[in-house]
């Protein structure tokens, strides 16, 4: 029994062959069909297979083996060209462009057969009536890939000048190889304006905007246009990515990585793609990306990671150093392949050009953390060292002037005096000072040191810095969670300097270093307390804390504008006060007080210790609803704290400043801040926990500016970096919810219920039910968009049931109509697909007329949910005449759609009067509604005059369709567009 195909199966079985995504199963797929053709002795059938064949031979790393097929259709065109249909005859003329322009990656084809098929092309293009812009075209490509850039130039002017037939290349091929021409040709900025209405999407195919993507990201980093080329790697980065056949446009966002400070990131593309270092069906993408490999592996070397392991070809471990030799080598090697067949040098050096780049960019954070395939940061090597030693007095100068300033980078000062020491001998009250920054440095660590250099101010005779310095130990035992033990060692100090301060001993300096030390240690234990037994615990530690606090300020205060010191220890007390405010639930009493702490802080030239304070205050203003007050001590945090915090607090301060931006809505700088936020984190080492809470957030920021395909990448990119102990249920099922509008909006289905699914599961533990039902809904709409009707059904079922035990109505209705869509259409298409077979045709009918049964009762379960709800006021009861009416519109409609094909005409008169009557009843209540419903009822209205004239009641027709013009004359206020 022959179980062969049939031509409609043939066909079919190609579409969806061609619908895989590229690569050597496609291929193989490809032959097995061809094999299916030749056994049908139809020669079209051949034809059909032969050219799809070669189609996917094109788009795939087997490019070579396109010749073979083509040869074959055009031996046939030849010898009978009356086995060509009309599209397989453009098919055959159409892929002449890719044969020649294919021969040109192929090395060993000599540029005389090549020059051979470009006459040829241009004779059979001529004798079949089209225009030579294709031609000139392909002879403008043939000539910029030797470097005859005089022949390019005239080329491309009479590719210009040529008319646009339907043998030309699509707009958006055309304007890639154009701007690409203009790039060549030193013209960035005329190059980005060819390529905006692809880059806009105003023209696009299978392989565009992709290429022109990856073709812009040199372009803009040498413009500066750097959020630009930001935006185009992670928008260009997704679409290349499953498309085997585009190693070239991959190539240029590892090359985009590499010379933006992304090294790692690069390295992770590679690491992607282990079959791009050796597939060798198209030789010269293959120079392209090993050139760029070359590029990076060089990078790496160059920045003292040589030695580390990275991606390279499969079979061997490789270090930076031995795959920068290796792909050099392998680059050159084809190039001079490519320049020997060619009679020019032009190839070499392109690819030595680009492989020697210097980077663009220092550093261009992405807002995706690449995996870590290298163990050290990638930083510029520093200098070495002068040979000469640094001047002692210098910088025992320095660091007391830095001191005296007090100064972040005091303690970095005084690190460098001990470091240049050496066998000099210090005065008692320097090597005190050093080793009073030496443990200030160390923070909890330093107690000890704290102590030596308490007794090294003795030794001074200096007891008032030495009892400062005690205090200053005695703190830092706070820090490291022993408050108690922190308040008793303070308390000797405590009442030494005040008598010693009384007798005139010591001055205000010393007795407020003190005092400050206490009222620290003091507001740790209210911290503590407040952690044990919550916010706002009035204990005895809240009433110890701000008397210290306010004996500071009276001590200090006086003398603030006669001392740096001073001024700092009565600033810090208005702080204090203003954090026991916030601990006692004052906001706005807290709020007051750090103000004014900030203020002084930044007016006695100390703007590095207002940070913190100014961090609190905003999210105390957040929290008050004062956004101007928020983002105004956001900024200025960041801006004071910058130049001396760490890469994790540069993070935080981001952070903040993004999350103040984002409530007020002002998405794309939010989306800065989380950008740079992402980038602090991880370069403080915090990647996955603060640094994926910044992608997150960076993700919403960019959707919420309709940045669907940059969200998209950050999401997916931030998913395996979350976790539900670090940040929180509310955080995975938020970005899997983001992403699937992300996917939607990019046509991508089926993923996006994959993700709404996925946070249902999880939503569906909560206690309450809102997001799990929302989420259903959304995910039973994707895979109906998907095709996936079967599943859909379930969902929106889930769905509805929790609408249902929500009490929502609305949320049941819809899901209920939805059903009745989903019914009558999987009926009428498998009464469809029944109707093939002779035997089925009644069968068919019957299940039609049961699907649709189904569905009518799924629309009035739907209208009884209305009719039954019970409104709590005016404007519910408004929705929910609104949701009958539409309800009603909908049932109408479904029912006119169901008629079977050959049902008889008082069936179908029969299906129009009840559709008919549905839909009155659905003008009824649009009308009811008055003129926020215009459009609603007046496109009802029209519909009902379609079945009017359907049921050749052409006077009643009339009579509706002149209603709407009369609706419109009395509500002047159309917009011009009625649903219908």
């Amino acid at each position: 029994m022959d179980t062969g195909m049939d031509f409609e199966t043939l066909r079919r079985a190609m579409q969806e062959n061609y619908e895989q995504p590229e690569g050597p199963a496609r291929n193989a797929r490809a032959e097995q069909l061809l094999a299916e053709a030749e056994k049908l002795n139809i020669p079209l059938a051949v034809i059909e297979a032969l050219g799809h064949q070669l189609k996917v031979y094109n788009y795939s790393s087997e490019k070579d083996r396109m010749f073979v097929p083509f040869a074959r259709l055009l031996r046939m065109w030849d010898e009978r060209p009356e086995d060509f249909d009309e599209y397989e005859t453009h098919s055959l003329h159409w892929v002449f462009k890719w044969v020649s322009s294919g021969m040109l990656g192929q090395p060993h084809i000599p540029l005389a057969s090549i020059e051979k098929w470009l006459g040829e092309m241009e004779h059979r293009y001529r004798l079949a009536g089209h225009s030579e812009r294709a031609v000139r075209s392909t002879e403008f490509t043939v000539a910029r890939s030797i470097g005859d850039m005089e022949r390019a130039e005239r080329a491309y002017t009479a590719w210009l000048a040529a008319d646009r037939d339907r043998m030309a290349d699509c707009h958006a091929c055309e304007l890639h190889d154009q701007g690409w021409w203009r790039a060549e040709r030193g013209a960035d900025a005329e190059a980005l304006e060819l390529w905006r209405p692809v880059l806009e999407g105003e023209y696009t195919c299978a392989h565009e905007p992709h290429a022109v993507l990856a073709s812009s990201l040199l372009p803009l980093l040498r413009l500066g246009r750097l959020d630009e080329a930001r935006a185009h790697h992670l928008r260009g980065f997704r679409l290349v990515r499953p498309m085997e056949s585009m190693r070239g446009a991959y190539a240029d966002h590892v090359e985009f990585c590499t010379l933006t400070g992304n090294e790692a990131r690069a390295l992770e593309l590679l690491a992607e793609r282990p079959a791009y270092f050796t597939d060798s069906g198209e030789p010269r993408s293959r120079m392209d990306f090993l050139a760029v490999v070359a590029l990076l592996a060089d990078r790496l070397t160059a920045l003292g990671l040589g030695a580390q392991n990275v991606p390279g070809p499969a079979g061997r471990t490789w270090t930076a150093s031995e795959l920068a030799a290796h792909a050099r080598v392998e680059a050159l090697s084809l190039a001079g392949r490519f320049d020997e067949r060619n009679g020019t040098a032009y190839v070499s050096g392109r690819v030595r050009r680009r492989m020697d780049q210097r980077p663009l960019v220092e550093r261009l954070p992405l807002g995706v953390r690449a995996a870590r395939t290298v163990t050290a940061p990638v930083r510029p090597v520093p200098a070495p060292a002068a040979a000469t030693g640094p001047d002692l007095p210098a910088l025992l100068a320095e660091a007391r002037r830095l001191s005296e300033a007090l100064h972040p980078e005091s303690v970095t000062a005084w690190a460098a005096v001990a470091e240049a020491l050496g066998d000099e001998e210090l005065s008692a009250r320097d090597r005190a000072e050093m080793t009073d920054h030496q443990a200030m440095g160390l923070g909890p660590e330093g107690v000890e040191l704290f102590a030596r250099a308490a007794e090294l101010y003795e030794e001074a005779s200096d007891p008032g810095e030495a009892l400062a310095t005690r205090a200053r130990g005695a703190y830092v035992l706070a820090l490291s969670g022993r408050s108690k033990e922190a308040l008793a060692a303070v308390s000797e100090p405590y009442e030494l300097v005040l008598a010693l301060f009384a007798e005139g001993g010591t001055g205000v300096r010393q007795a407020a270093s003190v005092l400050v030390g206490r009222a620290r240690i003091l507001l740790q234990r209210v911290q503590e307390a407040a952690g044990t037994n919550g916010a706002g615990d009035g204990s005895k530690a809240l009433a110890a804390a701000e008397t210290a606090a306010r004996e500071l300020l009276a001590l200090a205060g006086p003398e603030a504008g006669n001392d740096l010191l001073v001024a700092s220890r009565a600033a810090e007390a208005q702080a204090m006060l203003g954090m026991l405010a916030a601990h006692a639930q004052d906001a706005e009493r807290a709020a007051e007080l750090l103000t004014r702490a900030s203020e002084a802080f930044v007016a006695a030239g100390l703007p590095w210790f207002a940070v913190e304070y100014e961090a609190r205050l905003a999210g105390l203003a957040r929290h008050l609803g004062d956004a101007e007050e928020a983002e105004r001590a956001a900024r200025a945090a960041l801006e004071h704290g910058a130049p001396f915090m760490e890469a994790a607090g540069q993070a935080q301060l981001h952070l903040q400043l993004a999350e103040t931006l984002g409530a007020t809505g002002r998405f794309g700088p939010a989306a800065d801040h989380a950008l740079e936020a992402s980038h602090w984190a991880d370069e403080g080492g915090e990647g996955a926990t603060l640094g994926a809470w910044a992608r997150h957030q960076l993700g919403g920021f960019l959707l919420r500016q309709g940045r669907w395909a940059e969200a998209a990448v950050v999401l997916e990119s931030v998913l395996p970096e979350l976790d539900a102990r670090t940040h929180g249920d509310g955080a995975l099922v938020q970005t899997r919810w983001w992403l699937g509008d992300c996917l939607t909006e990019l046509g991508e289905h089926r993923e996006a219920a994959e993700h709404w699914l996925r946070a249902a599961e999880i939503a569906r533990r909560w206690p309450e039910q809102h997001d799990h039902a929302m989420l259903a809904h959304l995910a039973a709409e994707a895979l109906g968009h998907a095709g996936l009707d079967s599943e859909a059904e379930q969902a929106y079922e889930r769905a509805g049931d929790l609408w249902r035990s929500l009490g929502n109505v609305h949320g049941l209705i819809r899901s209920l109509r939805a059903r009745a869509w989903i019914v009558v259409r999987a009926d009428h298409s498998n009464g469809a697909d029944g109707a093939d077979d002779a035997d089925s045709t009644d069968d068919g009918g019957d299940r039609e007329a049961a699907g649709l049964d189904a569905a009518r009762e799924l629309m009035s379960a739907a209208v009884r949910a209305c009719e039954a709800a019970v409104p709590e006021d005016d404007g519910a009861r408004e929705l929910l005449v609104t949701e009958l009416a539409h309800t009603h519109r909908q049932f109408g409609d479904l029912v006119a759609r169901s008629v079977p094909d050959d049902a008889d005409d008082d069936a179908i008169r029969a299906l129009f009067e009840e559709a008919l009557g549905h839909i009155a009843l659905a003008v009824s209540g649009f009308l009811s509604l008055g003129e926020d419903a215009l459009h609603s009822r007046t496109g009802a209205e029209l519909a009902a005059g379609r079945l009017e004239a359907d049921l050749e009641r052409p006077g009643r027709a009339a009579g509706g369709a002149w209603v709407v013009p009369t609706a419109y004359a009395v509500h002047d206020n159309t917009d011009g567009k009625v649903t219908i």
